[in-house]
């Protein structure tokens, strides 16, 4: 079964994508902190089931076409890049944020719903939050 090989670093198309996500959540500051935040936050892994859940997404199938795109990208063993998340607040039931990355991780789910996913996480209050 082949898995994913990950790039060390998230590529800078990435944080564009993940702006025009979150400024349907967001007002324009509020997004801005948020990418600074990401772009300074350590790479930590997850599970890509737990991605998933946190996040309250459910994996797409194979099918579709971001998702098979990304998994021929696993077959001929190109590097994806890390996804970038916004940590969600269990207290007030906010659910994660997948802000880049959705068809990646569920590539990776595809092949092994236990497969570490490296990501870039932050809170609103900081990369670790």
């Amino acid at each position: 079964m082949d898995r994913p090989i990950w790039k060390d670093e998230p590529d800078k198309h990435d944080y564009p994508a993940a702006a025009s996500y979150l400024s349907l959540l967001a007002e324009a500051d509020i997004v801005a902190a948020l990418l600074r935040r990401l772009d300074h936050a350590p790479v930590a892994q997850f599970k890509a089931k737990d991605i998933l859940r946190a996040s309250g997404l459910v994996a797409l199938p194979s099918t579709n076409p971001h998702v098979a795109r990304d998994l021929g990208k696993i077959a001929a063993g190109t590097p994806l890049s890390p996804v970038l998340l916004i940590r969600g607040d269990l207290v007030h039931g906010v659910p994660a944020q997948v802000a880049d990355g959705y068809h990646r991780i569920c590539a990776s789910y595809f092949l092994d719903e236990d497969a570490d996913v490296p990501c870039r996480i932050a809170g609103p209050d900081g990369p670790h939050r």
